[in-house]
């Protein structure tokens, strides 16, 4: 019996956390792949591999890039989960590799920070719910970040794909 309780337990524990090496290899996976995807496209850009707050990144620069981020960023999610498939091919694991061409995500995370506080202060001045546009998954994220961390109000995510937005309120 006491064999079955430890096959329990065990089965039971949580994967151990990816170290940083692991990561660095999902971020280099995914630039292998993401460079054969522009030597297909023909199009030039320098490619960086890093780890990022737990998370492998790949980012793509240059010019000429607009086409892979598409309209409100649509071609790069959709890049995005084509090179996580990719690095899942060759490691087995789920990757949450974070993937940006052209800065796109850097610059819509200040947008969507200014977005976040504009709805703040319209929830402190009127003491009512704000909803949100729908938003994908990384924006959503960034939005509440920014709200997590003023006092006085909460944010939480109703809906469902791709019509998932963000609300926010007043704190309980």
């Amino acid at each position: 019996m006491a064999d079955d309780e430890t096959r329990v337990d065990a089965a039971e524990e949580k994967p151990a956390a990816p170290s940083d090496s692991d990561l660095f290899r999902q971020s280099e996976i995914a630039a292998d792949y993401v460079e054969g995807l522009l030597d297909i496209l023909d199009y030039d850009g320098d490619i960086d591999e890093l780890v990022s707050a737990g998370r492998p990144v790949v980012e793509v620069v240059g010019g000429r890039l607009q086409a892979l981020v598409g309209q409100r960023g649509a071609t790069l999610e959709a890049l995005q989960e084509l090179t996580r498939l990719a690095v899942f091919r060759q490691t087995g694991t789920p990757s949450r590799l974070l993937l940006d061409v052209g800065g796109y995500r850097a610059n819509r995370r200040k947008e969507l920070a200014a977005v976040a506080k504009n709805a703040v202060e319209k929830v402190k001045e009127h003491g009512e719910a704000v909803r949100l546009e729908p938003m994908s998954a990384f924006e959503r994220k960034c939005v509440h970040d920014v709200v997590n961390a003023i006092s006085g109000v909460e944010s939480e995510s109703e809906g469902v794909e791709p019509s998932r937005r963000i609300v926010v309120r007043p704190a309980d």
